[in-house]
């Protein structure tokens, strides 16, 4: 009280006491209690009836306060691994950068984390600065510094319902502002995904990154290259799930990081189709997790890559190669590339190419061909992917319609389909097929051309 007494006085600006929290009571942070997990009150309840500390933190804490139910709880205390582990019947020390505990209640998973200290200077490093290890604990303030945002650090007591904010969160979450905590410079470096996790949280909900925050981004970019690219991939799948996925990447290119990410994103959505077709999937994935659905990652890369996989598809037809085999050899050219850049889940490599396999048998609607394709386990999927790409004009609309009444037809109507389909095959003109030369590469032969015509070959 002195100081501060001393402090006004002299007419300087009183600042914050970084160690001290501004606690909120419920009638200043509003959260509603509802809104708290059953599970997480039962975890935070038994650590602290065990004699430790322990707080609801982090992004369920920052939901809370916007009065949006979080979808994850967790939970910071100060008790070890080990001792966190011993009050729980299911729970399991995982990490190694971090240690961390899963206690598991059902399906319910909540993670559980002893406050970190301050102790990043002597933690291990590689040579750009970014933290390997880091199993160095601390009092809760310390914790509370060590946090990307001032958004995501503060701390939910269920006992009290009071909120404990040591860097004015509460206020960057009323003026809707982003802000990391420290020096931004020495925060990226520490951990490049933050500038992801910024990006994300900016996109998703509708905040403005403080100026200090961003400015370092563009030159700092370069810095994700070293991170692991599993974990990029993890970031990137919660920026493409977020419900947010075309105002994030929209955001990840106004802030320079999409290079390296998606590499050719820019020359997607600078081409009327490409734009429109990403657009769309796009806005279909949103749609899908604002409504609650389930989103194949699978579709979602597919989607984001399938312009890549065209310019090959059509170079390889071009250079002489017969459409089927084409297109695989055009599948395999991306897939190898991203799987380099993107970390790609072998599961999720083998959803987007059966997706693009299927797209020249929607083509091919005579005889048995389209019972054949409808009894295809990824049909759906493929099936989507066609819609896509006949709202994006790549492909006749025609083709879409004809399948979506195949697909909802029953018994002789799908007949009939199949019988009219037939004769305006039989009465089209046939196409010349491209003499089969040397086969050449992607990159050569004639140029490239600017939408598909995938039909005819032998699979």
């Amino acid at each position: 009280m002195i100081k501060k007494f001393i402090r006004k006085i002299l007419g300087v600006k009183d600042q914050r006491d970084l160690t001290e929290p501004v606690i909120l009571g419920p009638d200043e942070h509003q959260i509603d209690p509802k809104n708290v997990s059953a599970n997480a009150v039962r975890v935070t309840q038994t650590l602290q009836e065990a004699g430790y500390k322990a707080f609801v933190v982090g992004g369920a804490v920052r939901d809370l306060l916007l009065g949006v139910k979080p979808k994850d709880f967790d939970i910071a205390t100060d008790a070890t691994p080990e001792q966190v582990k011993r009050l729980f019947r299911r729970a399991f020390i995982i990490g190694r950068r971090f240690q961390i505990v899963h206690v598991m209640f059902g399906q319910d998973l909540l993670e559980v984390t002893t406050f970190r200290g301050a102790g990043s200077d002597n933690a291990p490093k590689d040579e750009h600065g970014r933290v390997l290890r880091d199993n160095h604990f601390g009092p809760q303030h310390e914790d509370a510094a060590r946090r990307d945002f001032t958004i995501n650090a503060m701390y939910y007591d269920p006992a009290t319902q009071s909120v404990l904010d040591y860097h004015g969160g509460i206020e960057d979450i009323r003026a809707k502002t982003l802000r990391i905590i420290g020096m931004p410079e020495a925060r990226y470096r520490e951990d490049p995904v933050r500038m992801l996790r910024v990006v994300r949280f900016a996109a998703k909900l509708g905040f403005t990154i403080e100026p200090t925050t961003r400015a370092p981004i563009p030159v700092m970019a370069p810095l994700i290259d070293n991170v692991p690219a599993a974990r990029v991939f993890d970031e990137m799948l919660k920026l493409l799930l977020s419900g947010h996925a075309l105002a994030c990447l929209k955001e990840l290119r106004s802030a320079g990081l999409h290079h390296g990410l998606l590499p050719l994103l820019d020359v997607v959505l600078e081409q009327p189709i490409g734009m429109k077709f990403v657009t769309l999937a796009l806005d279909s994935t949103d749609g899908r997790v604002k409504a609650g659905k389930g989103v194949s990652p699978g579709f979602l890369f597919a989607s984001l890559l399938w312009h890549q996989v065209l310019e090959k598809w059509n170079a390889y037809r071009a250079a002489g190669e017969m459409p089927i085999p084409a297109l695989h050899l055009a599948a395999d050219d991306v897939l190898e590339t991203q799987t380099d850049n993107l970390a790609l889940q072998r599961r999720i490599a083998t959803d987007m190419r059966d997706i693009w396999a299927m797209q020249p048998r929607f083509e091919r609607r005579a005889g048995r061909a389209p019972y054949k394709l409808l009894e295809h386990p990824r049909f759906r999927a493929g099936y989507d992917f066609l819609l896509l790409r006949c709202a994006s004009g790549e492909l006749p609309a025609e083709i879409g319609e004809w399948w979506t009444e195949f697909y909802e037809a029953e018994g002789g109507e799908r007949e009939r389909l199949v019988a009219v389909a037939s004769t305006r095959e039989a009465a089209a003109p046939k196409k010349r097929r491209p003499r089969r030369g040397p086969r050449k590469s992607a990159g050569e032969g004639a140029p490239v051309q600017a939408q598909a015509t995938a039909g005819g070959g032998d699979e």
